[in-house]
């Protein structure tokens, strides 16, 4: 079977590694993360992964906290290597081979970003982790995972939530919300669709990348993605 997609970008909230947890990393969901990641690297497909960090860090109100606006973001950063580390971790113990880029410099625990060395651990069918962001504070991670998906020319990004699609209000809140199956750039942002952060989202409309929100805690639903299937909702020029 041909794979709807050659090169991804899988998208991840730090959030969504929670489980049920309040806090933190819950094992069972790295394992499954692990298993439908394994599963499309044995259909042929080039996987490269952003990872949040808000189960661990979030941005916090600096007025409350203290902790400025750059300092909180670089914590965040330091977050998502963590949680790299994790999956990174998660992955070869499923037999999948990896590689964990940081965008800051960290020798003993990651290399540092080379994007040409990224793109050829990707064509040797290694699993690229990219962590610590774009490595400057305010950016957030659907930042990072835009920058780097346009980076190694990914064909799509994969935008793992909790929730089965993008819709026109609040599923959790609004039984009667309405999703959407396929919707342009300009309509998301003429809808006030939160998508992404609008850097983000610019950045994917510029440069003609599609991007595919899904469940990505229901297993299964990343290999029927690239299997060609109408799972979630497709956001495309």
């Amino acid at each position: 079977m041909q794979p709807a997609y050659k090169r991804i970008l899988l998208k991840l909230s730090g959030e969504s590694l929670m489980g049920d947890k309040s806090f933190g990393l819950a094992p069972q969901i790295l394992e499954q993360y692990a298993y439908d990641i394994k599963a499309i690297v044995e259909m042929g497909v080039q996987v490269a992964l952003v990872i949040g960090g808000g189960n661990i860090y979030r941005g916090m109100n600096e007025k409350e906290t203290g902790i400025e606006r750059a300092q909180g973001d670089y914590m965040g950063m330091l977050a998502t290597v963590i949680n790299g580390i994790a999956m990174q971790s998660m992955l070869e113990k499923v037999g999948v081979q990896t590689r964990l880029q940081s965008a800051i410099k960290m020798d003993q625990v990651a290399e540092p970003f080379i994007r040409r060395k990224a793109i050829r651990h990707l064509e040797k069918g290694r699993v690229v982790i990219f962590g610590a962001g774009t490595g400057n504070p305010y950016f957030t991670t659907d930042t990072a995972g835009s920058l780097r998906a346009v980076e190694i020319s990914a064909d799509a990004i994969l935008k793992g939530t909790r929730v089965d699609g993008i819709y026109d209000s609040d599923p959790e809140k609004n039984k009667d919300a309405v999703k959407f199956q396929n919707i342009s750039f300009s309509d998301a942002i003429s809808k006030n669709l939160k998508v992404m952060d609008m850097t983000a989202f610019t950045l994917c409309q510029e440069n003609k990348m599609p991007i595919v929100v899904f469940d990505m805690n229901t297993a299964g639903n990343l290999v029927k993605i690239i299997a060609g299937e109408n799972i979630g909702t497709v956001v495309n020029n």
